[in-house]
């Protein structure tokens, strides 16, 4: 597979990295399967998605202790990005950005990923009663203690602090602007898909500028580009996509012509031996937008991981990237 360097500290990676959250977090818990999960894992680090992103929060706990079965065997195959700052309760969840608990929190990654460093912390959330720098100070002395290698911010929440009138990453752009003055930032972790194009207006210029990789949630869709689910098929009550808007039966026939779209550039690059799919097309497109950038597509079956590593041997031309341009913008989002 390519390999993408991201962040001033040049860290190397596959172009495709694998998201290990639904493996045990906020999608169909009835089709979560440990030993299913853990050849998944296994699988993405055979086809060179050495990326491997999780976080505390998931599970919680759970999905650092499946990764930590894998990198037990192949630590050295492994990029790992874990993240700390959120706490799961009964019902709700919670910010912690506080010096003392961020140390105690990568103490216990690292034991449940069984690794003696972590080479991307990711702060998943900013916690409003901790000045940032305080944070991010604390994440900067684990570097300094040799059990981090290098630091990101995780901004996949920003629509819930969107302010009416301004674009959705401004706040996030003035916290990175923050802790850059405390310890450089190697990587952002945002949403970004054919589906959800806002960073593209200003968080990814400010990370191209500044040599900052570009870690692409959901770039997917939470799975609608990947041309697999049946509009009105309805979700379990623990899956996130119960409650989105996008995934209303009304939304998800309404917003078929994306998939439609994908699908015809499918079948421009594939034919009945080497098949395309939407989903390829889609994390082609997100490969697209810079060298910096890297899907980082969730998955937790085999046969998912193989096809979305594929992607990246897929190179789309001037007149697809058009074709994705022209499609219809997505109905039903959180704005």
């Amino acid at each position: 597979m390519e390999r993408r360097t991201i962040g001033a500290a040049a860290l190397d990676v596959g172009a495709v990295g694998l998201g290990c959250m639904p493996m045990s977090w906020a999608y169909t818990g009835s089709r979560q399967r440990g030993e299913e999960s853990l050849r998944a894992v296994h699988t993405a680090l055979d086809r060179g998605s050495t990326l491997l992103d999780t976080a505390d929060m998931y599970g919680p706990f759970t999905n650092e202790l499946l990764v930590g079965r894998v990198l037990k065997e192949r630590r050295s195959e492994a990029f790992v990005s874990t993240k700390v700052g959120l706490l799961v309760g009964e019902q709700h969840i919670v910010a912690n950005g506080r010096p003392g608990y961020v140390k105690r929190a990568c103490d216990a990654s690292l034991r449940r990923l069984q690794t003696d460093v972590i080479d991307l912390y990711q702060l998943h959330r900013a916690d409003p009663e901790v000045p940032v720098e305080e944070t991010w100070g604390a994440m900067a002395d684990l570097v300094s203690a040799g059990k981090v290698r290098s630091l990101g911010l995780c901004a996949v929440g920003a629509r819930s602090a969107r302010r009416s009138g301004a674009r959705l990453h401004d706040g996030t752009i003035r916290q990175l602007e923050r802790v850059q003055q405390v310890f450089p930032v190697s990587a952002v972790e945002a949403e970004l898909s054919v589906w959800s194009t806002e960073a593209l207006d200003a968080l990814l210029p400010w990370c191209a500028a500044r040599g900052v990789g570009f870690l692409a949630a959901m770039p997917l869709g939470n799975g609608f580009l990947t041309g697999t689910l049946t509009p009105g098929e309805g979700f379990e009550p623990d899956d996130v996509r119960a409650r989105h808007p996008r995934f209303t039966a009304e939304m998800m026939a309404a917003n078929q012509p994306i998939v439609v779209g994908l699908r015809r550039i499918a079948r421009r690059h594939g034919d009945h031996e080497n098949a395309v799919t939407p989903a390829q097309v889609a994390l082609a497109w997100v490969l697209a937008q810079g060298p910096h950038v890297v899907p980082v597509p969730g998955a937790k079956r085999e046969r998912w991981v193989t096809e979305n590593a594929g992607a990246a041997g897929l190179r789309l031309t001037a007149e697809d990237l058009a074709e994705v341009a022209g499609l219809p913008g997505a109905r039903g989002s959180w704005d």
